[in-house]
């Protein structure tokens, strides 16, 4: 038998046997790829995103409210100025002096001057436009962590996929391996055609999975430059969380949860409303009480006319009190009572819910915890078998359809295994995000401006 087809043999089978460990290899790094990672992803949405761009455009509007609600406490001034040419000149004799009634040219001028000095139900409005305020401040910050939590996903997502492309080139490589042994084995006669056909069918089955990853690769890459607004990145890091989410110790669930609810912006936001529509309620009562103004004007004119002075200037005060009104201001009092006291009912739901998010975030994290090692040991299973298959078709005991059979199922283990790490970060960002933190594990910042 000519030695050149067993060469051939010997080195396509040891080719399988050491190919199986090619799925567990990372993808070289590429010398020139600036890795993005998920910090920095986070940092150009929350500064690129329109959605983080208009959550601050609530606070500008906010504090528009509250400036309009302070000048209902500052006085204001209004002056008017008025020129007038006319034909003719009119001066009278006034007890032996001049009096100019009409003169050529008129100049007049007036500066008016109006303060509320009390009315009572205008402090609630101002105090509501406050507590808004501080209730936008922080919905600013559970728009923005929300942003936060959803390039997470998105991150945790396209490495995910990322990972089984590796694994579909690494199983294509090994089915070209064993289809390259099965073509020499058959051609020294070794074994019939259906290890050809069956090898040959693998590959082809791998090549068609390579390409549906590849195309859900540069899908998830899109979609996370499209929630950056930027262009999509090349590469990304893999952020520690992976492992703080299978070994960080979890401390006891009422602890966390009143944490949570000490925390949580969108909770805080709810408080603030709430205290908002409390305060506003007490605007229609006040109505009963009378309100004083303070009114006052200074007048130029070059007519001095009978009085002698060009200069001239008043002050006054004047009272206002609607002693009836059909009831409006008990109909509003209702009106605005029920209101409160539904927003009061929202705020209790919310935390409520956030016992039920915090335990239910615990349940889904162990859960995950549990499914990885489930998928670790069966990948562990499933390359030990590879390794042996493909060692046993070397030595001639077995079949390439035993070895296609072998390496599929490790590379299913491989994706299960994929799928149950990044399961297992997207159920701790669930987790972080039922806390009250970012995806980071940090505090959202309540930007006090």
């Amino acid at each position: 038998m000519n030695t050149i087809p067993r060469r051939k043999i010997l080195i396509s089978a040891l080719a399988v046997g050491f190919a199986a460990a090619l799925l567990a290899a990372p993808r070289p790094a590429a010398g020139q790829e600036k890795a993005l990672s998920l910090e920095e992803a986070i940092r150009t949405a929350l500064t690129a995103n329109e959605a983080s761009l208009s959550a601050d455009q609530n606070l500008v509007q906010a504090n528009a409210t509250l400036t309009r609600a302070r000048a209902y406490f500052l006085p204001t001034i209004n002056v008017s100025g008025n020129y007038t040419r006319r034909p003719f000149e009119v001066v009278r004799n006034v007890g032996g002096t001049q009096a100019v009634i009409q003169s050529y040219n008129a100049v007049s001028g007036q500066a008016n001057l109006s303060m509320i000095l009390f009315d009572s139900h205008s402090i609630p409005t101002l105090r509501q436009a406050k507590y808004d305020r501080m209730a936008q401040l922080f919905g600013i910050a559970d728009a923005k962590r929300s942003l936060a939590f959803e390039v997470g996903n998105a991150f945790l997502s396209t490495l995910g996929v990322d990972q089984v492309l590796e694994a579909s080139r690494s199983r294509l490589a090994l089915a070209k391996q064993t289809l390259d042994a099965s073509k020499a084995r058959f051609e020294a006669g070794l074994v019939s055609g259906n290890d050809v056909t069956r090898a040959e069918l693998e590959y082809a089955t791998a090549e068609q999975g390579l390409i549906q990853a590849q195309g859900q690769v540069d899908t998830t890459y899109l979609e996370l430059g499209y929630l950056l607004n930027s262009p999509p990145p090349s590469k990304l890091v893999t952020p520690d969380l992976l492992l703080k989410a299978t070994d960080i110790p979890i401390p006891p669930a009422e602890q966390l949860i009143r944490e949570a609810a000490a925390r949580r912006p969108d909770i805080q936001q709810l408080r603030w409303r709430s205290e908002a529509l409390h305060a506003l309620k007490l605007e229609p009562l006040l109505k009963w009480l009378p309100s004083f103004t303070l009114s006052g004007r200074y007048t130029y004119t070059n007519e001095a006319g009978l009085t002698g002075r060009n200069f001239n200037w008043n002050v006054g005060v004047s009272m206002g009190w609607s002693i009836f009104d059909g009831f409006v201001r008990n109909a509003d009092f209702s009106d605005r009572k029920a209101s409160a006291i539904q927003s009061d009912l929202s705020l209790q739901a919310a935390e409520r819910g956030v016992d039920r998010d915090v335990r239910d975030a615990l349940i889904t994290l162990e859960s995950q915890r549990a499914t990885l090692k489930l998928a670790q040991a069966t990948f562990d299973v499933a390359q030990k078998n590879a390794r042996e298959t493909a060692e046993l078709y070397r030595q001639g005991l077995g079949s390439a359809l035993e070895v296609a059979d072998a390496n599929f199922s490790l590379f299913n283990a491989n994706v299960s295994l994929v799928r149950a790490r990044y399961g297992l970060g997207t159920a701790y960002l669930t987790f972080e995000a039922a806390l009250g933190l970012d995806p980071l594990g940090k505090e959202p910042e309540i930007e006090k401006k």
